[in-house]
This record gives structure tokens, C-alpha cells and sequence, in this order.
């Protein structure tokens, strides 16, 4: 699996020319090529509306090649929509085992078919293609000669018709499969009784589209900047590696993947897909987008004391801090708690049973009532220092994790998997992801010498969010550039995205915009600062500006005014801590490489 995935990111940059490494006149003539696939390409039979896909959470998606020479690029980009599951249908097709790909197919409900005018239309095909549109929700992605329709005419499924065999075409259809892309294309000439001149269904972008920059005016050439300061951070030592996505007006318009996993001799060269450890950015990712939700639904009052969600907090020194305090820092919380250095041998083992349950990292497994009876007791216990005044903590997002699950009575992980990630698409999103996925599409984090003894690959960085198994307010989440281009997108757009309304734009606009008098926090995210003497996030930035750094070395960051999101991975703590990032202001400049470009294009 992992050595088609590195296949088709290789294909995907040597064919279709996405910001790896093109210069202007190749992105100029690949941006021709998609035009000419956009106004060309044909939705049929879509009575259904099934094109665009939408509900992503309830579908379970295939994707069947039956001979089109460009399938790898149009299954790499519908990996960028949602998780797609891949199916070789010429093997099938010539070992006669079309009874054993249904077979195999059982647990998809959602089947694409790639096909093309050199394709076999025999009667197995057909036989084939009639039972999938029975049995699943069938798209048809048909390319070359439209005569090859009048072998379809008996289908009833959807059919995205291109006239071009080539990368661009593959790429614009399969982004049209989920509503990246948009057309209003019809037939130029009848060729059955059913499939008239002027036939066709005008579909309409829904999501992000993946293009080149020429397509918002930018020339690459002025993005390449960014090359050099990435690669500045590796040779360095600022990080083994990075990854850079730029989206401009909802469409991705750069996404390079830089270095390799480790600094290891023959280590694992990175690819746009990696997934890494977000670090805080999960405070924003994940435990403010549930309080957003039920801050909406009236279940949640910013202005209510915490002691109301949290009856151990009311005989405590905590019991009139007020959630809108804990979201803006400003609650008088310490910084952090150490808690690792204060175990004891019998609060862990080597091994896992029953009283040890919690996994920290390989080998290495937690108390199971820890948390309970020491971790947030100790919480409980701490100090209030400087209420009132704006002091950052990680104890704020343990405090609200505890009082959204109060709420909800459903674990963190499981309603912001269910609420935003299924929905949106944002399949490598989420804790603990060695259970969902190879280490090979992990980038590792610290060589921990201190406290779990052993490399963390795929276990959380931050030894407090390790310690409860993954999963806390302030740190855990992982995910991939892709995936959080969509979540940030979809904020971007004030709540909507794939067709569907996560948030009221009043919502998005309050927990976004700067709510401190004292500091330049919104609630729950950061923002830009007006005191910050070397710009930040960016010299360049607007006031609008808001998101989210990690400690690992991740940053999001959003421009409403540009319509710009910024999204920047790495693992800086590989293999030990270091400040390089930082002290270079590796991606504050690569920021400011990003608004030079677009203000020399206006």
C-alpha cells in the first residue's frame, strides 16, 4: 500500500505539474490543458444529483479502473476529497472474476469506474457496470471518443464525459467527482436517442480545487522563495522536514513536500500525504470547533461559571472562572503541570492488562485510573496566579475538554470525528493514529530520552496528552496538510463547505475575531498581534488573521482578507528539542514569501 502511495505522489508531481517544481511556462500550459478539460468535460444521467459527492460521512468510497492510462493522477486527486479505496478492474476483467470484484467491493457503498473509448465493452463489462448501478451509487468517468457513449446507453448512473485523454483531464474529472471543480459543458452533438446535443448538468464547486497559482494571477516563479527557505530549515537543522500547502481564493495553489522524515541516512523522503503530530494546533482543530458547535446550540454559555459543567471545581479556587476566561487564557491557570516527573514505578508498566490500559507509546502503558485520581486532581489543585491577566495554558483546554464531554456525554475524539472530520472528508484526522494507519505514513516526532525512552512515531509529543491516553484538549490530533486546508476552508467560508453548513457565519465570526482587551487571542484561536515588533504571525498579515501554531513545528494560519489559508508541518522536535524554527523564522518568512507574490500579481 505504502509503495502505491509513494507511486502516485511521484506521478502526480511529474505529470500534472502541482507546484513541484514547474516553471511559469509549464504551469502556464498545464493551466491551458485543465481550461480545455473544464469546458469540454460533460455530466450526464445526474437526474440523482449524486454529482457532486455529498455526505461524505455516510459513504464508503471505491475507485475501479477499467482502462484509462491516466487512472493513477484521477485516483491520486480523489484521495485529496476523501478516503478512496483503490480496485484494479483490468486484473479482474482479465482473469474473468467480475463475480469476485462485486465480492470485493461489499463493503463500499459509493463505487467510481474509470473508463475510456480504448476500454473492453464486451458483454462481461456491461454485465459489470449494470449490477454496480443496481447495488451501489455509481459514477462513470468516461474518456476519448463520446461514440464510446453508445455503449452506455442503457446506463442510468452518472456519466462525466471527457473528450481528452490526458493528466489535466484526469484531474479535472475526478475533482468534479466531489465539486472542486465546476462546468456547465452539454453535449456539442447527439449520438443516441438519450444522449442528445445539449444534454449535460451544470455542476457547481463545492470545495477546494487543486490548480496551479497562474490561475489567481500568480506567477510560480514568485513562489519559489519558498523553496529556498525551506530548505535553509533542513540544512539547518531546523527540521528533518517540511510540508507547505497554499490555498488562494478556494483553490490549493501549492503544496511541496520538503526533506525527509528523520535526518537518518537513507531516511524516508516526505510526501504532501504525511501525516504529523499538530501539537496545539489541536486546541483549534478539535476542541474549539465542539465548543463553537455547542456554543451555537445554546448548550454551551461562554459566560457561565465553570463550576456549573464541573461540580468538583466548586469547592475549589477555580469555581468562578468563566469559560470565556479558560478560551482566552486569561483564567490565572499555570502554564503546565509536569506530570511525567512526578511517577512512580507502580503508576506504569512494560506491558498492558487490564490495570495497565492506557497507551503511551510502544511498550510503555499507563494506570488506568491515573488521569482520575492524580493527573486531574493536581489540576484541580493548582494555583490561580494571574487571573485577568493573559498567561498561556494548557490546563485551560484540559478544563474545557472535561466540560464539553460533561456536555455531551460523548468522548472529545468521537464527536469531533462525527461532527466535522467524516462530514468534511478529513480522513487522516484524528488521535492516536497507529491504529489507523502504517508508521510509514506518520512523520515521526522526538527521540524521548527522558520519559518514554524510545523514538514517538505516531504516539502524541506532549507527555501530558501521552499520559491520558492521546486524547486532550491541548494537544493529540494528527492529520495531514490536505485534510487541514478543508477544516480551515471551511472556516474561511464562514461555516460552509462540500455543500453543507457546520457553523452560522456569526459563530465563526465571533470565536475568530481578536475578544481580548489584553492580548491578541480570539476564543480559542490565535491572532495577529499589533504589538509584535517583528510581525506575527506575518510582517505582511492582515488584522484578520487567525489560527494556530504547535510546539512540533506546525502552523495554520487564515487571512480573510486574502482569502488565503497557510498551513505549514514539520517535525522540529526530531530528533530532540531545538528552537532553529523559531529563531530563523522559518514560517513567518515563508508567510511573507506567500504575500509578496500574491501583492506582485494585483
Amino acid at each position: 500500500m505504502i509503495k502505491k502511495l509513494i507511486l502516485i505522489n511521484t506521478i502526480f508531481c511529474s505529470l500534472t505539474l502541482f507546484s513541484c517544481g514547474q516553471d511559469h511556462v509549464e504551469s502556464e500550459n498545464w493551466l491551458t490543458k485543465f481550461k480545455s478539460a473544464s469546458e469540454s468535460t460533460v455530466v450526464l444521467n445526474n437526474e440523482s444529483n449524486l454529482v457532486p459527492l455529498k455526505n461524505l460521512d455516510q459513504r464508503k468510497i471505491a475507485f475501479v479502473d477499467l482502462g484509462f492510462s491516466h487512472f493513477m493522477v484521477f485516483d491520486s486527486l480523489l484521495n485529496k476529497y476523501d478516503k478512496t479505496d483503490f480496485f484494479n478492474g483490468n486484473i479482474y476483467c482479465a482473469n474473468q472474476e467480475f463475480n469476485k470484484l462485486l465480492d470485493d467491493l461489499k463493503y463500499h457503498n459509493t463505487v467510481i469506474v474509470t473508463l475510456s473509448d480504448v476500454s473492453v465493452f464486451n458483454t462481461d463489462v456491461l454485465d459489470l457496470l449494470a449490477k454496480l448501478q443496481i447495488k451501489k451509487n455509481l459514477i462513470i468517468a468516461l474518456f476519448g471518443d463520446a461514440k464510446s457513449l453508445t455503449k452506455l446507453d442503457n446506463m442510468n448512473a452518472p456519466i462525466i464525459w471527457s473528450p481528452l485523454h490526458t493528466n489535466e483531464s484526469a484531474s479535472f474529472s475526478a475533482q468534479l467527482v466531489f465539486g472542486g471543480t465546476e462546468t456547465k459543458a452539454v453535449l456539442p452533438q447527439s449520438y443516441t436517442e438519450k444522449y442528445q446535443a445539449g444534454a449535460g448538468t451544470k455542476i457547481e464547486k463545492i470545495r477546494l480545487k487543486y490548480t496551479v497559482p497562474e490561475e489567481v494571477g500568480i506567477n510560480i516563479e514568485d513562489l519559489k522563495e519558498i523553496d529556498a527557505i525551506a530548505t535553509e530549515a533542513i540544512s539547518k537543522k531546523a527540521t528533518p522536514g517540511c510540508v507547505v500547502l497554499v490555498a488562494k481564493d478556494g483553490k490549493v495553489i501549492f503544496n511541496r513536500a520538503y526533506g525527509t522524515h528523520t535526518y537518518d541516512s537513507g531516511a524516508q523522503k516526505e510526501q504532501v500525504s504525511d501525516i504529523f503530530d499538530l501539537a496545539s494546533i489541536t486546541k483549534t482543530s478539535a476542541t474549539t470547533l465542539e465548543a463553537m458547535r455547542l456554543y451555537e446550540n445554546n448548550k454551551l454559555n461562554l459566560d457561565t461559571a465553570i463550576s456549573t459543567y464541573l461540580a468538583q471545581t466548586k469547592d475549589t479556587d477555580k469555581s468562578t472562572i468563566k469559560v470565556r476566561e479558560l478560551l482566552l487564557h486569561q483564567a490565572g491557570l499555570i502554564p503546565f503541570i509536569p506530570f511525567y516527573a512526578n511517577l512512580k514505578p507502580q503508576d506504569f508498566s512494560r506491558d498492558s492488562s487490564e490495570t495497565y490500559n492506557i497507551k503511551v507509546a510502544d511498550s510503555f502503558f499507563m494506570q488506568k485510573s491515573y488521569y482520575k485520581d492524580v493527573m486531574w486532581q493536581q489540576m484541580l489543585k493548582s494555583p490561580i496566579k494571574t487571573r485577568g491577566k493573559y498567561v498561556y495554558s494548557d490546563l485551560s483546554m484540559y478544563f474545557m475538554k472535561e466540560i464539553l464531554e460533561t456536555i455531551t456525554q460523548k468522548p472529545l475524539e468521537n464527536y469531533v470525528s462525527e461532527n466535522f472530520y467524516k462530514p468534511l472528508g478529513m480522513y487522516t484526522t484524528g488521535f492516536n493514529p497507529r491504529y489507523r494507519f502504517l508508521k510509514s505514513q506518520i512523520v515521526p516526532t522526538e527521540q524521548d530520552a527522558y520519559f518514554r525512552k524510545t523514538l514517538l512515531w505516531g504516539y502524541v509529543h506532549d507527555q501530558g496528552a501521552a499520559m491520558v491516553g492521546g486524547v486532550a484538549g491541548h494537544a493529540g490530533l494528527f492529520s495531514n496538510a490536505s485534510d487541514l486546508a478543508i477544516l480551515y476552508q471551511m472556516l474561511l467560508n464562514k461555516g460552509t463547505y462540500g455543500g453543507k453548513t457546520y457553523f452560522k457565519p456569526s459563530t465563526v465570526s465571533l470565536f475568530t475575531a481578536k475578544q481580548s482587551d489584553i492580548s491578541r487571542r480570539g476564543l480559542g484561536f490565535d491572532g495577529w498581534d499589533a504589538e509584535s515588533k517583528t510581525g506575527y504571525p506575518s510582517k505582511l498579515a492582515s488584522s484578520k488573521t487567525f489560527g494556530h501554531t504547535g510546539y512540533t513545528g506546525t502552523a495554520v494560519w487564515v487571512d480573510p482578507k486574502e482569502n488565503l489559508v497557510y498551513i505549514f508541518l514539520s517535525n522540529r522536535v526530531n530528533p530532540e528539542v531545538n528552537n532553529k524554527l523559531s529563531s530563523l523564522d522559518i514560517r513567518p518568512r515563508i508567510q511573507d514569501a506567500i504575500y509578496k507574490a500574491i501583492q506582485k500579481s494585483k
